[in-house]
This record gives structure tokens, sequence and C-alpha cells, in this order.
């Protein structure tokens, strides 16, 4: 049924792997798990700049360097990450391979899938909704609208599996 299955990750969003991985499993299929680096995200390290209406203003070189420093225990964490649920998914006999971008969460799953021809996306969802979804963005919205093969969203609520839903898709061929 499933040969590649992609997993977006977050640190915030353990169980999103164990339902990847039970599906993997379950399937044969080989996992690739990604870590989307944003600068907007929402465990980025904040942006030093200063915004004004009219203009963006750097702070001082100073503040460059621990938001470089920051930046970069940032892209750490998220490698180790990757390579401890590589391991686990190897550990239970599943094919896993990783991978970690900066982008625009949503589009770079999105791409990756595409690219990798992924048959599958399993990814979380704070359910952001209203005003929240708004103003924070919700990547889960995007990759079910844009991707190019099913999606399973996991529904996380305080680190906890809600619900599991599966937006497969149907395409139709015009005869």
């Amino acid at each position: 049924m499933y040969n590649r299955i992609l997993i977006a990750l977050d640190a915030q969003e353990p169980d999103v792997f164990e339902t990847a991985l039970s599906i993997a499993t379950a399937t044969d299929a080989s996992l690739l798990l990604l870590h989307v680096l944003s600068r907007h995200g929402q465990n980025s390290p904040p942006s030093p700049v200063a915004v004004d209406w009219d203009y963006v203003t750097p702070l001082s070189p100073e503040v460059w360097k621990v938001y470089q420093k920051q930046w970069q225990t940032y892209e750490e964490k998220g490698l180790a990450l990757l390579h401890e649920y590589t391991e686990r998914a190897e550990a239970a006999g599943v094919t896993a391979d990783c991978l970690q971008k900066i982008n625009s969460p949503g589009m770079e799953i999105c791409q990756t899938a595409n690219n990798l021809q992924s048959d599958l996306i399993v990814m979380g969802s704070q359910q952001r909704m209203g005003i929240q979804e708004l103003l924070l963005g919700s990547g889960s919205s995007y990759v079910m609208h844009h991707a190019s093969c099913s999606v399973t969203i996991v529904f996380l609520k305080n680190g906890e599996i809600i619900e599991e839903q599966d937006t497969s898709r149907l395409h139709y061929q015009a005869s």
C-alpha cells in the first residue's frame, strides 16, 4: 500500500513518529524523517531585528552573534531529534533516512514529498483555529491542500494524540 512515508517531525510531536512507524511496519514502507527549521517557527530563536512600520533595523553585532549561536543550537537539536528517531526506526526493522531543511514548513513538506515521490505524509496538528491560525499559520492545513499524496494528520493536544485522520487524495482523470 505505502512504499515511502514522509514524517514531518517537530520536537513537540513525538506521537507523530510512533504513528508513522506503526504504518511503516504494517506496510513494509521506508521512512523519511523531515524536520523543517523555520525562522518564524514556534521553537525558533527570536529574530534579532527591530521592526518599525517603514523599515527593519538589525540590532548590534553582539546581538547577531547571540542569535547565530541560538540558531546553531536550534539546528543541532533538530538533527539530534532526527538521528534519535532514525535509530529507533531502524531498531524496529524499518529502513529510515532523515533530512533537515530551512524553509516554510508547509511548502517544504510538500516539495520534499513530491521530489522523493512519497506515498504518504504523516504530520501533527495543534488544531489552530481562527485568529490563532491566521497569525501563526497552519502547516498541516497547507499540506492537506497542496500535497500530491495522501496525508495523515495526528491531532495533538498538549502532546497527546486526540485522533488520527487520513486525508487520502482522490485523483480524477479526464477522459
